[in-house]
């Protein structure tokens, strides 16, 4: 009878583990990448799109820009320079830099070049191909592009939070400095606000 009841027991005991292991699997959904999710209220992908779309989108109406097409003849030469994270949270200024630039090689309406250390690595490759590069195929030094403007700016944020719940503000600043005088020939910003409701249940 014990024997019968340790075996039953054995039984309950693996049929208990296996209805846990099943309740702590994994489960992936895949998604559009365009599909917009949001878990945590924190900044986030579908944020960094479309703040650098609707910003790049202002900035490239303004005056500014026919200004200097009508002194020049031509479209503005743009570089974007450093932008800040002076949030709470981890933000990936990379993909945020990513979408603007996206953004605005994509309009057509300036021309864009490449940024410091992108530069760096390109001089080395023109170095390079001075010593190994068939001559009427290797790319001379001094020919680059000079940037007419430069854009700047910074993501902030305030967090309001009471109990389990929060309002999380985002502001983001961007400016367009000319380099020839440092006037600053654009400002724009973009605010965010999410209200960020957590549950009030406990399991």
């Amino acid at each position: 009878m014990r024997a019968t009841l340790g075996s039953a027991s054995r039984v309950l005991l693996m049929a208990v583990g296996v209805s846990l292991a099943a309740g702590c699997a994994t489960k992936v959904t895949r998604m559009d990448a365009a599909e917009v999710k949001d878990l945590s209220g924190a900044w986030n992908d579908t944020d960094s799109r479309l703040v650098s779309e609707e910003m790049i989108g202002d900035m490239l109406e303004q005056a500014w820009i026919t200004n200097h097409r009508a002194e020049t003849g031509g479209r503005p030469t743009v570089i974007v320079g450093e932008m800040k994270n002076l949030s709470h949270e981890h933000i990936n200024l990379s993909t945020f830099v990513a979408d603007i630039e996206r953004s605005m090689i994509n309009s057509g309406k300036v021309e864009f070049v490449a940024s410091q250390g992108e530069r760096v690595e390109i001089r080395g490759e023109r170095k390079d191909q001075d010593l190994h590069a068939r001559e009427d195929t290797r790319k001379a030094m001094g020919q680059e592009i000079g940037a007419d403007y430069m854009l700047k700016g910074s993501i902030n944020t305030i967090i309001d939070a009471a109990d389990k719940d929060q309002v999380r503000y985002y502001q983001v600043d961007l400016s367009l400095i000319s380099l020839t005088d440092n006037r600053k020939v654009w400002l724009g910003q973009k605010k965010i606000k999410k209200f960020v409701e957590r549950s009030k249940l406990r399991y």
